[in-house]
C-alpha cells in the first residue's frame, strides 16, 4: 500500500502544472489620442494573457466611459466577435474633448469549474486625449478597482508601477496581485511558474511591479466577494478582480 502511495505521489509530481490565471481584457488601439487620430477602437474579452488562450465572454452587464465627472454608457453599442476562438465584443468610440477617459466593463459572473466558484473582473484602462492629464487618479466607483498611483499613460517598459487595490472604497490589504503580459509577440515562458507573476499589497493595499518589456500588462488584484451567487442549487463562492489594463512602450532607440 505504501508503495502504491508513492507512487499516485509520484505521478502527480510529474504532472506539468497548468496555469489558472483569468483576465478580464479591455484593449483600446492606443493609450494616447492626438487631433490626428480621434477615433479608436476598444476590444472587450476574457483571456489568459500570456498563453493566448480565450474564453467566453457574455456581453457585459455593463460597459461605459468616465471623463471628468460624467461616465457615458456604451454597451449598447457594443458588436460580438470572436478572438481566440470565442465571444468578445469591440466598438469605436470619439474623443470629442480633451480629458483622461476611464474604459470599465463588468462582466456577466463567469463560473470556473476547475475552481468550484464564480469570476467578477471589474476591467478597466486609461486613454489619454489631446493633451489632457488631469484626474487619472480618480476612482470611478466600481465594487472593486484599481487606482493608479503612477500616471497610467506615457510609461516605458521598466518603469516601475504602483497601484491600490480597492474593494468597496476602502483599501485591500495584503491580496495577490496577478500581472501578465499580452503576449502577441509568441513568446515562450521558461517555465509554468513565469506565466502568471504574482505580488502583494500592502497594508494600505498598494503593490509595485517593473514591467520587464514593452507592450501591454495587466493587473488583476485578486479578493473573494462578501456575496455568493446560485450554481446547480448551490451557493458558490465569487472571486473579485479588479482588473486594469496598461501599456508600456518601448525606450527609443534614438
Amino acid at each position: 500500500m505504501r508503495l502504491v502511495k508513492f507512487f499516485l505521489i509520484l505521478m502527480l509530481l510529474t504532472l506539468p502544472l497548468t496555469a489558472y490565471a483569468h483576465f478580464g481584457f479591455l484593449l483600446p488601439q492606443k493609450s494616447m489620442i492626438t487631433p490626428e487620430a480621434k477615433t479608436i477602437e476598444l476590444m472587450l474579452a476574457f483571456i489568459h494573457p500570456m498563453e493566448m488562450k480565450g474564453m467566453e465572454l457574455v456581453k457585459p452587464e455593463k460597459f461605459g466611459v468616465k471623463v471628468g465627472d460624467k461616465i457615458i454608457d456604451l454597451r449598447k453599442n457594443l458588436n460580438k466577435i470572436s478572438f481566440l476562438g470565442h465571444t468578445a465584443w469591440k466598438t469605436s468610440f470619439k474623443f470629442k474633448r480633451p480629458g483622461v477617459y476611464q474604459f470599465f466593463m463588468k462582466p456577466t459572473p463567469y463560473f470556473e469549474p476547475a475552481e468550484d466558484k464564480y469570476i467578477i473582473h471589474y476591467t478597466k484602462t486609461f486613454v489619454a486625449a489631446f493633451g489632457d492629464e488631469e484626474g487619472w487618479d480618480n476612482p470611478i466607483g466600481l465594487k472593486t478597482e484599481i487606482i493608479p498611483l503612477t500616471r497610467p499613460f506615457g510609461l516605458y517598459a521598466g518603469n516601475t508601477f504602483q497601484g491600490k487595490v480597492l474593494v468597496n472604497g476602502k483599501p485591500a490589504a495584503n491580496c495577490d496581485v496577478e500581472v501578465e503580459f499580452f503576449n502577441q509577440k509568441g513568446l515562450t515562458p521558461p517555465g509554468e511558474y513565469y506565466i502568471t507573476q504574482v505580488v502583494k499589497t500592502d497594508q494600505n493595499g498598494i503593490f509595485t511591479y517593473t514591467p520587464p518589456a514593452a507592450g501591454w500588462w495587466g493587473f488583476a488584484g485578486l479578493n473573494t466577494a462578501d456575496f455568493t451567487l446560485p450554481y446547480k442549487g448551490k451557493q458558490k463562492e465569487v472571486e473579485l478582480g479588479a482588473v486594469l489594463w496598461l501599456y508600456f512602450a518601448p525606450w527609443p532607440s534614438k
